[in-house]
């Protein structure tokens, strides 16, 4: 899905022949865990419509707090100070839920899916409640973390339930209906969050997430259905057997030292990319103290990790080579969704003097064709295979992004608007079969681990292209600005872009000159981003296997 960040991110009808392709193999990877029993049909039918609606209003409220606050920030300033370090706004929430997708993926398999969603919307909301009643910018940045450690639960968790109540064929209908949602949403923040600041108070951007949240926790809470874990155990013992010995699931310890190492090293690393070149130069003593620190947590988190009984990153996540491939291929994606998400607005209103709004039209060509395309994909991954489909997909966004800096200078916006249109389309056909085929080699019991596995990584690449693409577009910017023929001309890329949106006080060459600049530094970015295209393109050929060991659906 295409993840405004998130997530940025983001993704038919069901067809009577056999969901897998051909031949792939029914039988778990060498090494697979024992698996619980999954639901089957029953479970699955009995209140599946009320949990779906439950589910896409999660995924709406993970997705519009990740774009919402960004129009209300003049207002929130305004009211409550903290100009030097609201981003934080933005950055708090994106590291909370990254940092704690492994956990609660570990958690869902351990406890099941519905006490984690439920503990993750009850979180969500408290953290909503609590940004609603902020005294000043440091009390609202600590109560977005909360919010998004509710945010982290809703993200990966829905996608895990989604897989539970579809079987294989089906998947592909929940999935782009997510995915639809999720790209509404993450569109639709920013227009919301500047009419409640406008009109009302920037406060109900987040008391607006209360009544939302409380009927997807009914809804949660009184329809899903999960197996029950105690079951096989209880056919298992005879009657006249205790009670105390048959009523209770066996005991599973949690690894609390592992979520607390991985928490420190997810939220070190993420700091580091995330402030690095903004807060503090790239080459300084913060950033070299961050990332030394999270290198040195990492080491440490793989020693907690490999003595476990039941890590929350287990070895298997990387030992299978299905999983091991798509969580590198979905961590190149997130790296080269920072080009459209973040570079294509800019550009935009910059380069093609658009404003805000329709700058966001241009944008929101890639999110109506990729749950189009994603919906489709299964008639392909059902002939061709889940590797064949990706490839196919991922090849056609090489081309795409590559098509970009061809683009005429100044251009019209139906040109950009095109190159979306015909990206989403091709990273829907990506994506989607990638998710849908680990979620199809794993058990019940490791769902929830292997999903969160590829959202955590997809999350890190979209931080890590946050950072590298930030830097390459400032030292072209850097470079041109340095060979202006005029001098006064702002030094930065953020500056140069105040400047354009204000024409009147340079002369006309001097914003002539700013704008092939910007246009020249964007090429670039794209240029970035079909190079990790072409990283997943060659993960997929060389390091996934053919055929994706797939699970036959419970009967």
């Amino acid at each position: 899905m295409p993840e405004a960040a998130s997530s940025a991110a983001p993704p038919a009808a069901p067809t009577p022949s056999p969901p897998t392709a051909p031949p792939q193999t029914p039988a778990p990877p060498a090494g697979a865990a024992p698996t619980a029993a999954p639901p089957g049909k029953d479970g699955r039918a009995r209140g599946r419509g009320p949990v779906v609606a439950a589910l896409m209003l999660g995924m709406a409220l993970a997705a519009l707090d990740g774009t919402i606050v960004s129009t209300a920030v003049p207002q929130i300033v305004g009211d409550l100070g903290g100009f030097a370090v609201f981003s934080w706004l933005f950055s708090g929430y994106l590291l909370a839920v990254t940092v704690t997708l492994p956990v609660y993926g570990k958690l869902s398999d351990t406890f099941g899916r519905k006490p984690v969603l439920i503990a993750g919307i009850i979180l969500f909301l408290i953290g909503s409640l609590l940004c609603a009643t902020a005294w000043n910018m440091a009390s609202l940045i600590a109560f977005r973390v909360v919010q998004g450690l509710g945010g982290g639960a809703l993200q990966g968790t829905i996608q895990v339930i989604a897989a539970d109540l579809y079987p294989l064929k089906e998947r592909p209908k929940i999935q782009a209906r997510l995915s639809t949602v999720w790209a509404t949403s993450s569109i639709a923040g920013p227009a919301l969050g500047g009419l409640l600041a406008g009109y009302a108070d920037w406060r109900w951007i987040f008391l607006i997430n209360l009544p939302v949240g409380a009927v997807a926790l009914w809804l949660v809470i009184t329809y899903l259905r999960e197996p029950d874990r105690a079951a096989s155990t209880r056919a298992a013992v005879p009657d006249r057997a205790p009670r105390r010995r048959v009523d209770r699931a066996p005991r599973r310890r949690v690894d609390w030292a592992g979520a607390l190492a991985v928490f420190a090293t997810g939220a070190l690393l993420l700091t580091a990319l995330v402030q690095g070149g903004v807060a503090w130069p790239w080459v300084s003593a913060p950033s070299f103290a961050f990332l030394g620190g999270s290198a040195v947590l990492a080491a440490v988190t793989v020693v907690i990790e490999r003595r476990a009984s039941d890590p929350i990153i287990p070895g298997w996540v990387w030992r299978r080579r299905t999983i091991a491939a798509v969580n590198l291929a979905l961590g190149a994606l997130g790296l080269l969704m920072v080009a459209p998400t973040v570079f294509l607005p800019t550009y935009a209103q910059s380069v093609l003097g658009l404003g805000p709004i329709a700058a966001g039209f241009v944008l929101s060509a890639m999110t109506l064709s990729w749950p189009i395309s994603a919906a489709f994909s299964s008639r392909l991954y059902n002939r061709i295979g889940f590797r064949l489909t990706a490839i196919t997909g991922i090849s056609l966004a090489l081309l795409v992004l590559l098509a970009f800096p061809l683009l005429p200078y100044p251009g019209r916006p139906w040109q950009p608007a095109l190159i979306m249109l015909l990206l989403g389309a091709a990273l829907g056909m990506f994506q989607l079969p990638l998710i849908i085929g680990v979620q199809s080699t794993v058990g019940w019991s490791e769902r929830g681990t292997a999903t969160a596995s590829i959202l955590f990584y997809r999350q890190i690449g979209q931080s890590v292209g946050a950072a590298l693409f930030g830097a390459v577009a400032n030292g072209v910017m850097a470079a041109r600005l340095a060979d202006a023929p005029m001098p006064g001309l702002p030094g930065d890329l953020d500056s140069v872009s105040k400047a354009l949106e204000n024409p009147a006080t340079l002369t006309a060459e001097a914003a002539d000159y700013l704008r092939r600049a910007m246009d020249s530094a964007v090429d670039y970015v794209y240029l970035g981003a079909a190079g990790a295209a072409a990283i997943s393109l060659l993960v997929l050929i060389f390091v996934a296997p053919r055929r994706f060991p797939v699970l036959k659906d419970p009967e």
